[in-house]
């Protein structure tokens, strides 16, 4: 019988890119299996984007307790007869430490579950349960988390593949693009997260000093703060608020000579892409969520380290290690 794996993680981009590695070394090791993903209504396009590891998506509904999204309670008990029916050989919580999603997750009805837990909650299974590593990169922790169920760790470098469909929506939003440009991503989900826009402005002029165009990026919703950072710069730049999908994002990345920007999804797909960056952490966590590879992403630990002057070095110093790497016209392809 095909084994039926679904995998829990109903969270936002970056946390669910920081755990591909993870995904791509359980389907290595199970390359038959049928591999579904329970996680936010959003996630589905990121299925159909990493379908050589995903065979499905269901959307979870949300539960009591989860911050990431609102919860109708009257349809949950619908959510868990339809996870027993699907009669998965095994659930994988990848989640967080367990605390609360545990025993939710034991509803499914699975033949197995495994995951994370700590020892002062509820473990369905000691055998397939690790207790959850708090001082370990995101990447590292899933990767262990494959170790413990005896699966062989297929690298840590992060993925976001690119669709022809993706330059396509890059190009359909007609930006002006000049080569070599910098992207500068001054939102994040949380304001709490934000580095001021005055700070960005500062740096952002720096770069374009050195020749770069700066290009705004985010969502519509995020106009107001990409033009706070226009507003204040002493340089033009270009403000794509709201210009570009998921996919058209990506190919922009990719083109990019530098990320700058907040510690969020689009951090993570620079390292995906293996764009340069020079991330700045708000929130504390800069050994959990800072890309492995140090020497390409520069990550400022703000609560730490409040010196702008850092930042602006970082930016230098990287960009001036691209010399000569540097696209000086759109690239055809980037898959």
């Amino acid at each position: 019988m095909m084994k039926k794996i679904a995998v829990f993680r109903a969270l936002q981009l970056g946390d669910m890119l920081c755990a591909i590695p993870a995904i791509r070394s359980l389907r290595i090791a199970h390359p038959k299996a049928h591999i579904t993903l329970l996680g936010l209504p959003w996630a589905k396009d990121l299925v159909q984007r990493f379908n050589q590891y995903f065979d499905a998506f269901i959307p979870f509904p949300g539960f009591p307790g989860l911050p990431e999204q609102e919860v109708d309670v009257r349809q949950l008990p619908a959510f868990f007869t339809a996870m027993q029916q699907q009669e998965f050989s095994l659930v994988l919580q990848m989640q967080g430490n367990g605390s609360i999603v545990n025993p939710m997750v034991a509803l499914m009805g699975a033949r197995h579950t495994a995951g994370f837990w700590r020892k002062a909650d509820y473990c369905p299974d000691p055998d397939h349960y690790l207790e959850y590593p708090d001082t370990v990169p995101e990447v590292i922790r899933h990767l262990m988390l494959m170790e413990h169920l005896g699966i062989k760790p297929q690298g840590e470098q992060l993925e976001f593949p690119l669709t022809p469909q993706d330059q396509k929506e890059l190009q359909t939003a007609h930006l002006k693009l000049k080569y070599p440009y910098v992207c500068v991503h001054p939102g994040s989900r949380g304001a709490w997260r934000q580095w001021p826009p005055a700070a960005f402005a500062v740096v952002a002029d720096k770069i374009a000093e050195m020749g770069y165009q700066v290009v705004l990026t985010g969502t519509a919703d995020e106009h107001p703060l990409m033009a706070a950072v226009a507003d204040q710069m002493q340089n033009p730049s270009l403000n794509t608020a709201g210009k570009t999908n998921l996919g058209a994002m990506g190919v922009l990345l990719k083109g990019a000579a530098m990320l700058l920007s907040n510690c969020t999804g689009v951090a993570h797909m620079a390292d995906a892409l293996q764009t340069p960056s020079v991330i700045i952490s708000m929130d504390g966590e800069a050994l959990r969520w800072a890309a492995l590879d140090t020497e390409l992403h520069r990550t400022i630990d703000w609560t730490k380290e409040q010196d702008i002057t850092a930042v602006t070095a970082a930016a230098q110093s990287l960009l001036a290690e691209r010399l000569g790497k540097l696209p000086t016209q759109p690239l055809a392809r980037f898959f």
